[in-house]
């Protein structure tokens, strides 16, 4: 299902509810810290807590090599801000109404983020190095447990969606249930480095033609898979599953998709050395039956209108509050 946006929902937790647990973002504590872009009904918002955020920004820019402009940049500037006031007033807003999480809500979600770091030393020099402490973390994974009861309580548990606007949907966006075609294919792969000069090629090369031949003396491909194939499918007989054109590497994907079940393929070279494939099935495009997919279109219309309310609930919040921005370059747009 193509449906745009059906993950917002954990962006929403992530981005606002919990932007506090994620370790990147984890924030120390504001009292101490001097400068200020915001300040949401007396409290601050800290010119840390902003940098913070465009860290991780730019580093995902940077991942996906894509530049920006001055415009651009302030737009995103502004996100972030506004994001930053939209968590504080959250936070706010369930105090107010008296939401409270315990202690053992609390380890849980610590238990969590340590697992997230192989050992529990690495996971102290990681606190170290941006200088905070358990009970600064503790105290933050507090404010996104009592935010995200906020939302379950004031949203999410009145949110319902009609049979009729299930059906009414599907019906109006077929488009966005077609299931593209598929393979499922089983390799052995007998891998190169990149750096792989002549020599070890010839070696590797050497290796995959004698299992080719194997396969031609009538060799089961599961079990060569198991015995010579270097890829983590290994273990599974060579087994990648189903995937959709885009999901491998061009060179592999022409061959699979190329072949006919039971097919195999002669020496296929990629990036990661050399493989043998075979396709073991094929699905053609389709669209996906209405009883397939009720249940998740059902979760995906409550996440849409939870959405709805949480901007409308946010913006009341606003109107309500003593919100000042004091971020510099925000400031001089809005004059």
């Amino acid at each position: 299902m193509q449906m745009k946006n059906r993950r917002w929902f954990w962006l929403i937790v992530k981005l606002m509810c919990l932007i506090w647990i994620a370790f990147p973002a984890l924030a120390a504590e504001k009292k101490n810290l001097a400068g200020k872009v915001a300040v949401v009904n007396g409290s601050l918002i800290t010119q840390e807590d902003f940098d913070r955020e465009m860290i991780g920004v730019k580093k995902r820019l940077a991942k996906s090599e894509k530049s920006l402009d001055d415009s651009q940049l302030l737009t995103i500037k502004k996100k972030i801000l506004e994001n930053l006031i939209d968590h504080e007033l959250l936070y706010q807003e369930s105090q107010k109404k008296g939401i409270k999480v315990d202690e053992a809500e609390i380890n849980e979600q610590w238990e969590k983020l340590k697992k997230r770091f192989p050992s529990e030393a690495e996971f102290k020099t990681a606190l170290r190095k941006v200088n905070l402490s358990e009970a600064i973390v503790r105290s933050q994974i507090k404010r996104g447990l009592v935010i995200k009861k906020l939302i379950d309580k004031q949203l999410i548990e009145k949110v319902t969606v009609l049979t009729k606007e299930i059906k009414t949907y599907y019906e109006s966006n077929p488009g966005s249930f077609k299931q593209p075609e598929q393979v499922r294919a089983s390799h052995i792969l007998i891998k190169l480095t990149p750096k792989a000069d002549e020599s070890q090629k010839v070696v590797a090369r050497k290796k995959i033609e004698e299992v080719q031949m194997k396969l031609k003396k009538g060799e089961d491909f599961a079990a060569l898979a198991k015995e010579f194939s270097e890829g983590p499918s290994s273990v599974k007989g060579g087994d990648l599953g189903y995937f959709n054109k885009g999901q491998m590497v061009k060179s592999f994907e022409k061959v699979a998709f190329a072949l006919k079940p039971g097919e195999v393929s002669g020496i296929t070279e990629t990036r990661f050395g050399y493989h043998l494939i075979k396709v073991v099935d094929k699905k053609p495009e389709s669209i996906m039956k209405y009883e397939e997919i009720k249940d998740r279109l059902q979760q995906y219309l409550k996440q849409q209108k939870t959405r709805e309310k949480l901007d409308i609930f946010i913006e009341k919040l606003k109107g309500k509050a003593k919100v000042e921005r004091f971020l510099n370059e925000i400031s001089k747009s809005q004059k």
